[in-house]
């Protein structure tokens, strides 16, 4: 359920209507857009008698929403979250494309620095990489920890680049969010509520990645976990979806890109390297991630591909890296996000 407030409504009638409604255990969520004040509504609806509240000063309807998302809904909000990023970035709405790169996982100082310098000289805006790996083999290279975001500190301190890590489990939130600029929730971890609920009580912007087998909806209801815990600087991000098709790692859905613009406020990124799994595929699927509207991009960059610990066939090198940001800046432009 929203409550949409008039365009004239004062600071005190909706301070009374968020009142109103917290009187009856439920929580509350304020909208307020360039055009309307959306108040969102959390909990038993049955408390609500809506022709009571459309009664009050201020409001001009009440609204139930039929989809499962309430919070990251187009309807609960009109205009498109913009996510304040460190150095002045923006993602979502009309700013220009984001493009993180860097490893799958830090293996070691000298390494990531070198790709954060990299990166950085070729136009990449922030710096990805893993310090906690979650790997379906339990004998495969798991990543370094905390010496790994260390690593990615002192390579943020030298390039300026923000951080953007996976946090994998609850325990290590408060040390994960240290360190990194952006919380990443993993593809495998995308369902985890648990975690889902622990991020959504911290202040840092929260990247959700698609589960391999995930709908919409799904994503979606990810998000609103985090959301309902109070943090709305939700950032979604297609990563590919497992089909029947083998020959690439996943599928990747572009379909989603304006399917989110239709149906969500909240940004949304592409991940061509996990959704192909070959790296001669990620520089076209990033030209039509970014053709059909997609936010931003992720993308693996390794030093030496051929030698990576993990994911390494699709990790892009240095001179792919450069090629496809001078391919990328033209389309940006073209569809007005240069």
């Amino acid at each position: 359920m929203i409550i949409v407030m008039k365009s004239n409504a004062a600071d005190t009638a909706i301070n009374n209507v968020e009142d109103a409604l917290k009187s009856l255990g439920l929580g509350v969520h304020i909208s307020k857009g360039a055009q309307r004040t959306i108040i969102g509504v959390i909990g038993d609806k049955s408390k609500i008698e809506p022709g009571t509240i459309e009664l009050m000063e201020g409001v001009s309807e009440v609204v139930i929403i039929s989809k499962s998302y309430k919070l990251a809904s187009r309807e609960f909000k009109e205009d498109d979250t913009i996510v304040d990023l460190p150095n002045g970035l923006k993602m979502g709405g009309k700013n220009p494309v984001v493009v993180m790169a860097g490893p799958c996982s830090v293996e070691n100082e000298e390494m990531i620095i070198e790709t954060a310098k990299a990166v950085k000289e070729m136009g990449a805006q922030v710096l990805r990489g893993g310090a906690f790996k979650p790997r379906t083999s339990p004998y495969s290279f798991q990543g370094l920890g905390e010496k790994g975001l260390k690593y990615l500190a002192k390579a943020r301190e030298i390039t300026g680049l923000p951080i953007i890590t996976e946090v994998m489990d609850t325990r290590d939130i408060d040390l994960v969010a240290k360190y990194a600029d952006i919380l990443q929730i993993g593809a495998r971890n995308m369902q985890n509520f648990v975690l889902l609920k622990e991020v959504g009580k911290t202040k840092k912007p929260v990247f959700i990645k698609r589960g391999p087998a995930s709908t919409m909806e799904e994503l979606f209801m990810a998000a609103e976990y985090v959301m309902s815990e109070g943090n709305k600087n939700i950032i979604l991000c297609e990563r590919g979806i497992k089909t029947m098709e083998n020959y690439t790692r996943n599928t990747l859905d572009l379909s989603l890109i304006p399917v989110v613009k239709r149906e969500s406020h909240l940004p949304i990124v592409v991940d061509p390297s996990h959704g192909t799994g070959l790296w001669r595929l990620v520089a076209p699927m990033s030209r039509a991630a970014i053709a059909a509207g997609a936010d931003g991009l992720m993308i693996e960059v390794h030093p030496n591909p051929k030698a990576a610990k993990s994911d390494g066939p699709q990790s892009l090198n240095f001179d792919n890296f450069k090629k496809l940001m001078d391919d990328i800046r033209g389309i940006a432009q073209i569809v007005g996000r240069g």
